[in-house]
């Protein structure tokens, strides 16, 4: 005689929980662009991006037109594109946009050739940020972060040579940073206690853009 082998019970619910989470995505016609979560583990994620058949993905995976799966558990999935993030329940799902070719904000040199632009930090208030490709972050006079509300020393203390000398630094992210069109999120930023008198937009910025001088003008256009 025999006997059928039992499928251990955690495994047919998971089983049970993939399948019901793709049929009702299979409900609704699929988008080339949309990126759909139909399961989810510690690390990892099953999804549907577009028409595609459903693929497991690591945590850290590139998933194409600017999107990256940044974190995954039993319960969601955060999903970030074009540096924009969304955390996602099994069966919800997000719409992969073309990152924007038009995004782009052009400068004029002053009188000393210096880029100067008027940015905001956070949804706050405006502050001036000189152009600093020899900076690696954007960094911010302390002054200027207590003023827009950032609560820097909460961030990771370090130390920055000034021209006044070794001053104290802290490392943060900016949630959000806007020059013009250009609205970028997750910035690496530091905050300098002393000898820095304004803003420099440094590469943690800069590296995202495409930058074009001609003469003196300079044309900066998001790239992700």
């Amino acid at each position: 005689m025999k006997f059928a082998k039992t499928m251990p019970s955690a495994v047919v619910a998971v089983k049970a929980l993939l399948l019901g989470a793709f049929l009702s995505f299979a409900a609704f016609p699929a988008v080339a662009s949309d990126i759909n979560v139909v399961g989810l583990f510690p690390g990892k994620a099953v999804l549907v991006i577009g028409k595609s058949e459903p693929k497991t993905y690591a945590v850290g995976s590139n998933l194409g037109d600017g999107a990256k799966l940044i974190a995954a558990d039993n319960t969601s999935a955060t999903i970030e594109i074009n540096g924009k993030r969304q955390t996602l329940a099994l069966g919800q799902y997000v719409h992969r946009a073309a990152p924007s070719s038009n995004a782009s904000v052009t400068l004029q040199a002053d009188t000393r050739g210096h880029f100067v632009v008027r940015g905001q930090v956070n949804g706050g208030s405006s502050l001036d940020m000189l152009v600093d490709t020899g900076a690696t972050v954007v960094a911010i006079p302390a002054a200027d972060a207590t003023r827009l509300g950032i609560n820097y020393k909460a961030g990771k203390l370090g130390r920055a040579s000034t021209a006044n000398g070794i001053v104290n630094a802290y490392y943060i992210k900016l949630d959000t940073l806007k020059i013009g069109d250009i609205e970028l999120n997750q910035v690496d930023a530091s905050v300098i206690e002393g000898g820095l008198s304004h803003t420099l937009l440094g590469m943690s910025f800069l590296n995202r853009m495409e930058m074009r001088r001609d003469g003196e003008k300079m044309t900066l256009t998001k790239r992700f």
